[in-house]
């Protein structure tokens, strides 16, 4: 029992350095400047590989968290390390001829990929942590969120030293062999595994393990999704716009940059700091100030300038990776660890939803430069998510 325990530390060790590896999904920002330049693309159609991955990546999920639950997380996740170095490598033979493949290899191969060891990854700690699954997930989903922070110097310096073609072959190489090695130490424990000192309580070990249909079929699975979507909102208005809007709210170029920095360290931060506060004062109450932190943040950005909007920003990033964070555990605490990996794929639509739907919204209603009624709009969300949590039940 002692070595399982020591191992499980292994198990998340592992799953984190695949995580920050995945974390590619928001590094588009970075390549899509110079990658249009070098295609001679246009800027705009460029901006769409971001879209195309974020669909798929939910989508991976989805078909890595059913595959997961049948043959385990171990091929799944190597599976999936190849796709995410295949859709890299392969990404810098595209030539200025047909730019559009970029949505392709890079897009659907490297979002796909994402999405699948992402599922496998976050599913398989809530079994090797039933005593601590806020810390391990938080932990875990820190890595994806602070994979920008790392990566973007690394990927700005090898741009501008090396080419676009040889950046995409280095990343893809470096992913492939961290992803793989890696990937051979991410297994489920055995059924009846617990952890050193944790006593499994007569509610707990009797607790049924929800197949994905019978979830389906719950009015809490509803709830649980409905409020992860009406959560996001704020973030994914926000986040196209960043640098654009921090100019005009009086933030300088540089200062804008070192912002998207700021926003990936306070969404790592908060997919951490959220997690291990709910394994402290339970999921709902953690859920709830993430609600209100963003709600106050997005009102205030209809005013904000200077300093005051950087802070609201990194509020906003921070209720956002602590919802990255502890919506795992509110999966694994209401329908089980068994079917871990496809329910949470489910409760994942909701996530996808939102960063689809509100920036086109967003993009609806924002006239002459003008984001009150998009930033209304999220605070309404940020409402209905609150009602929508309040009227979860607890797990028994």
């Amino acid at each position: 029992m002692d070595t399982k325990v020591k191992n499980r530390y292994g198990v998340l060790i592992s799953g984190m350095m695949i995580q920050l590896c995945a974390g590619i999904i928001y590094m588009w920002s970075v390549f899509k400047g110079p990658v249009a330049q070098y295609l001679e693309w246009d800027p705009a159609q460029a901006a769409l590989t971001s879209s195309i991955m974020l669909a798929v990546f939910v989508f991976g999920i989805i078909a890595g968290g059913r595959a997961q639950d049948k043959i385990g997380p171990k091929l799944v996740t190597v599976a999936g390390s190849i796709l995410i170095s295949l859709g890299m490598i392969l990404t810098a033979f595209i030539t200025k001829q047909a730019p559009w493949l970029v949505y392709i290899t890079y897009g659907i191969i490297g979002g796909l990929g994402v999405g699948t060891v992402y599922t496998a990854t976050v599913s398989v700690i809530q079994k090797w942590f039933p005593d601590k699954r806020g810390f391990a997930t938080g932990f875990m989903v820190a890595a994806f969120g602070f994979s920008l922070v790392i990566f973007a110097p690394v990927t700005n310096s090898l741009l501008s030293e090396t080419s676009v073609p040889s950046t995409f072959i280095i990343f893809g190489i470096i992913f492939l062999v961290v992803c793989v090695l890696c990937s051979l130490n991410i297994d489920n424990p055995t059924a009846d595994y617990a952890p050193a000192g944790f006593v499994t309580s007569k509610n707990h070990a009797s607790k049924k393990q929800y197949t994905t249909s019978e979830m389906l079929r719950t009015r809490q699975f509803y709830l649980i999704t409905l409020s992860l979507l009406c959560i996001l909102p704020a973030y994914f208005i926000l986040n196209p716009l960043f640098i654009t809007l921090g100019g005009e709210r009086g933030l300088s170029k540089e200062l804008a940059v070192l912002g998207v920095m700021i926003t990936g360290i306070a969404s790592a931060a908060g997919r951490l700091v959220t997690s291990w506060v709910s394994d402290l004062i339970g999921r709902k109450c953690a859920v709830f100030g993430i609600i209100i932190i963003t709600m106050v943040s997005i009102l205030a950005m209809i005013i904000a300038h200077g300093v005051m909007f950087l802070v609201c920003i990194a509020a906003i990033a921070f209720s956002f990776g602590g919802a990255a964070g502890v919506y795992p555990a509110i999966t694994a605490d209401n329908f089980g660890t068994k079917h871990m990996g496809l329910n949470y794929g489910c409760v994942m639509v909701g996530f996808g939803i939102s960063a689809l739907v509100f920036p086109i919204v967003s993009s609806m209603l924002v006239k002459s430069g003008v984001y009150t009624l998009s930033f209304l709009v999220a605070a309404a969300t940020c409402v209905i998510a609150f009602v929508l949590v309040l009227l979860q039940k607890n797990p028994e």
